[in-house]
């Protein structure tokens, strides 16, 4: 069996379905995107849903500034609720290094325009009252707070992007693996795709365990988060991408209290408020395991639970719900792979966003779908190509969490 289709979007996350809608929505014809899960079945459905600002790159900063203009405007024109809230990030040091690195990345920010401020410990304080600043070496030393920075609750966030891209004919294929390529030279010519599952036992019986065809494209974008080295090594490209497995849990509800998203430069904690109550937070894990591994375990509660009751003593009592993991999509210098390649022609890259491709996908999604279209140089995505890491050329950024 065989299809045909102008594009074809490998990943249907948020990245992926972000750039199908504004394919779409620009007229590029017939688009398809398979993912090989459900619909938040990855990274997307499995984060924190923080969107913020506050970065160390002008890039970066340019980038979410327009990215949360773009998410305060998503519910009206998605015709979705993703309980979009600002109430800021408030950043934490507890060292001289990070102190003086959050300075710089403040400096930044505030050249582009934003309003974000250094606070002292005690200035931090009366922001979450609740905030323990410490004593010691491990006293927080300073912080810095943007009240335009929020939250967004990921899963309507990503169907959002669903629902109004198959409203403009795109096809959103679930439950379909990419096993392969056809190529001719350096083009693309199809991408064989095989059904993996099927949504009910009568399909199931109809048309069996699995279903291979191929779909006819000579466009391919390969936004797949951290399956996406594996797809472009079926097409003889090396991507850098590494996979590392990230917790997060959920607290039963309390009456609201926090204002802010509180992130801790230091040791990559990070927590939140629900618009339910629960407190939702994660915390950085160096000794996880290598590969896909989207495992809970206890060591990432005990780690988390000493960090988050360090920062706020108060919530030494609370009960945790539930914990999840997804896995972030790691890049040797902590930025994403943005772009065509040079060895495949029209094969467009869109990741190692490490778990940050979910607040920067609304505008990502948009200017990735410009270049495809309207095929003019952008600029801005000229500094993240696969060529820098092959020419040394590694960029930076700071303001990492989690």
């Amino acid at each position: 069996m065989s299809e045909r289709a102008d594009i074809v979007v490998i990943g249907g996350g948020i990245m992926g379905l972000a750039i199908a809608y504004n394919l779409a929505k620009l007229g590029a014809g017939d688009i398809v995107v398979v993912d090989r899960n459900y619909l938040c079945g990855g990274a997307s459905g499995r984060n924190g849903g923080g969107v913020r600002a506050q970065w160390s790159s002008e890039a970066n900063v340019r980038l979410m500034q327009e990215s949360i203009k773009m998410c305060r405007e998503f519910a009206r024109e998605m015709k979705i609720n993703v309980w979009f809230r600002q109430g800021g990030y408030l950043f934490l040091t507890r060292d001289e290094e990070k102190r003086r690195a959050l300075e710089k990345s403040v400096k930044v920010q505030n050249e582009c325009g934003l309003a974000t401020r250094m606070l002292t410990p005690k200035e931090a304080q009366k922001i979450v009252p609740e905030l323990d600043v410490g004593s010691g070496t491990s006293a927080i030393t300073a912080a810095s707070f943007n009240a335009d920075d929020g939250v967004v609750f990921p899963w309507p966030f990503v169907w959002g992007f669903a629902r109004a891209a198959e409203k403009l004919g795109v096809r959103v294929l679930t439950f379909t693996d990419v096993v392969g390529f056809e190529t001719k030279g350096k083009a693309i010519t199809g991408v064989v795709v095989k059904k993996t599952a099927t949504k009910t036992a009568t399909e199931t019986a109809t048309l069996g365990k699995t279903e291979t065809r191929t779909i006819r494209t000579s466009r391919v974008v390969n936004a797949a988060g951290a399956w996406s080295p594996e797809i472009a090594r079926m097409l003889g490209v090396e991507l850098p991408n590494t996979p590392h497995r990230h917790e997060i849990c959920s607290t039963e509800p309390l009456k609201p209290w926090l204002g802010p998203l509180v992130a801790d430069l230091t040791d990559g904690l990070y927590f939140s408020q629900s618009t339910r109550g629960e407190i939702v937070g994660g915390i950085g894990q160096e000794r996880v395991p290598h590969g896909i591994d989207q495992n809970s375990s206890f060591a990432f509660l005990g780690i988390y639970a000493r960090s988050l009751t360090r920062a706020c003593p108060v919530l030494g009592n609370v009960k945790v719900l539930r914990q999840w993991a997804g896995c972030y999509d790691i890049t040797p210098d902590a930025n994403p792979i943005v772009g065509p390649v040079d060895d495949v022609a029209h094969f467009y890259q869109a990741s190692g966003f490490m778990g940050h491709g979910f607040m920067m996908a609304p505008v990502v999604g948009k200017l990735i779908a410009q270049y495809i279209v309207e095929e003019t140089p952008l600029p801005m995505f000229e500094r993240w190509n696969l060529r820098r890491f092959k020419e040394g050329k590694l960029l930076s950024e700071a303001m990492i969490i989690g």
